[in-house]
């Protein structure tokens, strides 16, 4: 790392400012978010075990709950081996964000790693992409906090208040100002969401049989160590899979409020090896428990009780969820919009009005996508594939092929040739998972529509019950 790059990174004492903030100093020059001061909100007071913590809730949420389902379609073997390479990958993809984060620390968000290596349409076509993933990645946690409320309530109130509620919940979190004061709700989200989890893994382990499976005859559960699906159903499923460690976009936002971002790659290795860890146990347990009968979200697994009482303890991990993915893209607009000026970081009505109106802003679309589109679970699996997955593989691996492409001039070691081997790789399997993916992600929308027609804008219908 050059020396004006450490110049520009505030962190712990060797780079000129305390651990804690402002340390001595009446404020810090900050390469992102200009002059911060005693005055204004301190955008660099993340430390690295918050870091975990935000890291793991953009990971670990209902998606987790999807993994069973995709054992069902893959098979036991094939689906544990296809979510350890995918963990394998988005892990170095997630290294090469912190790595990339210390040499260029002007970069914010994925957009401004995009214009570095493409020019104006990089920036804006990726943070064009960052924006609308998030967005109807929002649209999802408002519904998971509606589906929730629906499971705790037995349907108190129509589904479309629900909605509401939740968008109401998601703006009032969604818009504390910094990850550092969020970081400790990261906390009690991830916990909630675990607990949640496990108490379902647990519950159907010591029942006789899933609540979907046929009553009043022996119960064996049907799970298979391999299966042979169909292409579509077996990509859509490997895309269900990336998007479960699909929270890269994230990481550049969170690495660039840590207080000191070379303690990126600790809080790393501990987030992703949680997150495996809890993708596996879960999924194997639910799938072999419950064979094909596994509900997706697989918390109504074990019954209606279970259910209720899962989503009560899920809730408050589904609102951390909401809350951080509707304070991302609003962040991300922010400081867009307000880099270089003064009022970034001034707590002036400037400021307050620019903030409150963007996640104003990320939360009525959000809202009203979620609430208008008929087919939504189907459009946030198709954004998943297309999106989550371009930003999550490809744009590390042309991170990687940027910043040392050259060094390949100067000395052509077998490191370098096996590196830009494996960054050209992820670039091809990025994108054949993402056509793919967004391929068999269009067919389901379509087969799900003849199915059912979708659902209506803004019902009363009770959407706990399909899960």
């Amino acid at each position: 790392m050059e020396s004006k790059d450490k110049e520009n990174l505030p962190g712990p004492p060797s780079l000129g400012v305390a651990d804690h903030g402002y340390g001595d100093v009446s404020s810090v020059q900050d390469a992102v978010f200009g002059d911060l001061n005693e005055t204004g909100p301190n955008y660099r007071n993340v430390g690295w075990l918050g870091t975990v913590a935000l890291m793991m809730k953009t990971q670990i949420g209902l998606g987790v709950l999807s993994i069973p389902a995709t054992f069902d379609t893959l098979g036991l073997i094939p689906g544990i081996i296809c979510l350890i390479v995918i963990a394998a990958i988005t892990t170095w993809s997630d290294y090469i964000v912190g790595v990339f984060k210390l040499r260029h620390p002007q970069v914010y968000s994925i957009d401004d790693a995009g214009g570095l290596m493409f020019g104006r349409i990089g920036r804006e076509i990726f943070g064009t992409a960052f924006c609308i993933y998030w967005i109807f990645v929002a649209g999802s946690g408002m519904l998971g906090i509606s589906i929730g409320l629906n499971a705790v309530s037995t349907h108190g109130v129509c589904t479309a208040a629900f909605v509401a509620v939740a968008a109401i919940i998601g703006f009032m979190f969604g818009s504390i100002r910094t990850l550092g004061r969020i970081s400790w709700l990261a906390w009690i989200g991830l916990t909630c969401i675990l607990v949640s989890i496990f108490t379902v893994t647990i519950a159907v382990g010591v029942q006789d049989r899933p609540a979907a499976a046929p009553q009043g005859q022996p119960w064996v559960s049907d799970f298979k160590l391999f299966k042979s699906p169909s292409f579509t159903s077996a990509i859509s499923a490997v895309a269900s899979l990336v998007f479960a460690y699909a929270g890269t976009p994230a990481f550049f936002a969170i690495a660039a409020e840590m207080r000191d971002p070379r303690h990126y790659s600790r809080s790393l290795l501990i987030c992703q090896s949680g997150v495996t860890a809890t993708y596996i146990i879960v999924g194997t347990v639910v799938y072999y428990f419950c064979g094909s009968y596994v509900a997706s979200p697989a918390l109504g697994s074990a019954g209606p009780l279970v259910k209720k009482v899962a989503y009560g303890l899920a809730l408050p991990g589904l609102i951390v969820t909401t809350t951080l993915v509707v304070h991302i893209p609003a962040k991300y607009i922010f400081v867009r919009v307000l880099r270089g000026s003064r009022h970034l970081t001034a707590n002036g009505f400037v400021h307050w009005a620019s903030w409150l109106g963007c996640t104003s802003l990320i939360t009525v679309i959000a809202y009203l996508i979620a609430s208008s589109v008929p087919v939504f679970g189907g459009l946030v699996a198709l954004v998943g594939a297309l999106l989550g997955t371009l930003m999550s593989l490809q744009p590390m691996g042309c991170m990687w092929l940027y910043d040392n492409w050259g060094n390949g001039k100067k000395d052509r070691t077998l490191k370098w040739l096996l590196m830009v081997a494996f960054s050209i790789f992820v670039v091809v399997i990025g994108t054949f998972i993402m056509v793919a993916g967004t391929y068999g992600s269009v067919i389901g929308i379509i087969n799900s529509y003849k199915e059912n027609g979708g659902s209506g804008a803004w019902t009363c219908a009770d959407n706990s019950n399909s899960v």
